[in-house]
């Protein structure tokens, strides 16, 4: 580092290039996002890096500013473009995807996924290779194809043991119990958590071991278990913290709130609930906005404040559908048509779940069969009513 900066200070930029990439690779294996973001920075300050800007991205979207990260990945694109590095050009492309998916805006993650593959590909990236395909999973994960997602996770795998990349292992291993969990299967969701965090710890990856721990507590909160799901989230919440992951920190401030809901604490939910809105607003995360929202709902609606639980269902319902969040959609849908049902709209309230029916067979969601019967059963209350209550005759 005193390298670093004596080559600053002694306007070397050659000097300053090379030891400050070497320098960033290190701390960013070890979350030292705020180093990196500054060496980075005084690395600029004698002119255009593509390295430097790359690196800096990097730093700025995982400490929760995506939009920064943006402009610094463009840049850094343009550089490696000029010289024709083209291992380099993927792997921009690729980090310019992330932070798209992480916005919520999916089909331009895909676009850049799509010309990041066959690049790395060409060069024989074989790490370069399973990160997109990782990457393209995560997406068909957000837009809640989940055989897909665990498609692109499959071929994933294999490479990340075959090069020996225990760090984007892990990432593989987590992001396929986060597919298991959503399709319901929770033990095997633990399962590959359980593969995930050892080698996290192992390779110094506290962001990576916050994400982790993140979804472990939300698999106990699913089973039920909410003393343990708030051993883990609480668990996350200051390594979230500690390495300035601002996105993470409001996925676990609302997943804290998500369990004190669940227990019937509906005060402390909106606390935390109105801890990560504000957050999630000021990242950029969409489609985590979104669910903060729904959720805000759900509480009203369970301290019978049906209409206060529709506005902010009305506000959760629009994003989930810019972002492409079909799963999201159909969960916010259900919780419209249980209002409109409790206030004895009933046609209403089939329209809303006709919608989450047709949403939960295009995304293969498990309660697809548990709200077809809801359907069904809406269907004969409404007949029921209307044979009690017939229309007047006319004479």
């Amino acid at each position: 580092m005193e390298v670093h900066r004596l080559a600053v200070a002694g306007r070397e930029p050659v000097i300053a290039r090379h030891v400050g990439r070497v320098v960033a690779r290190v701390w960013l294996r070890t979350s030292r996002f705020a180093d990196v973001e500054a060496l980075a920075t005084a690395t600029l300050t004698l002119g255009p890096d593509a390295g430097a800007c790359y690196y800096l991205g990097w730093a700025q979207f995982v400490t929760g500013r995506p939009r920064p990260a943006l402009d610094s990945y463009e840049q850094a694109l343009r550089l490696y473009r000029e010289v024709d590095d083209h291992g380099n050009e993927a792997a921009t492309l690729t980090s310019i995807g992330r932070v798209y998916n992480g916005l919520g805006d999916r089909q331009q993650a895909l676009a850049y996924y799509g010309q990041a593959l066959p690049i790395v590909r060409e060069v024989g990236d074989r790490a370069g290779e399973a990160a997109t395909l990782n990457n393209i999973g995560r997406v068909y994960a957000g837009l809640g194809d989940r055989q897909q997602a665990l498609a692109y996770y499959g071929q994933a795998l294999p490479i990340v043991r075959e090069v020996g990349d225990r760090a984007g292992e892990a990432v593989t291993l987590n992001n396929i119990g986060r597919v298991y969990d959503g399709l319901g299967d929770r033990q095997q969701a633990l399962a590959y958590y359980g593969q995930a965090l050892p080698i996290r710890r192992e390779v110094g990856d506290r962001a990576g071991e916050a994400v982790t721990l993140n979804n472990i507590g939300g698999v106990y909160a699913g089973l039920g278990d909410r003393q343990q799901a708030l051993a883990y989230f609480g668990q996350a919440l200051p390594i979230r913290r500690e390495v300035g992951d601002r996105a993470g920190e409001a996925v676990t401030l609302n997943n804290i709130g998500l369990v004190y809901d669940g227990l019937g604490d509906r005060q402390q939910a909106l606390t935390y609930y109105g801890q990560a809105l504000p957050v999630m607003r000021e990242v950029g995360d969409r489609a985590g906005e979104a669910v903060t929202l729904n959720n805000i709902g759900g509480v009203y609606d369970g301290l019978g404040d049906r209409q206060r639980a529709l506005a902010y269902f009305g506000q959760a319902l629009p994003i989930r559908r810019e972002v492409g969040d079909r799963a999201g959609e159909a969960v916010t849908r259900y919780n419209i048509a249980m209002i409109h049902r409790g206030e004895g709209h009933l046609d209403k309230a089939i329209g809303e779940l006709e919608l989450v029916v047709d949403l939960d067979r295009q995304v293969g969601h498990p309660d697809l069969a548990s709200d077809t019967a809801m359907l069904e059963q809406l269907r004969q209350e409404r007949a029921t009513v209307q044979r009690a209550d017939p229309s007047p005759g006319r004479d």
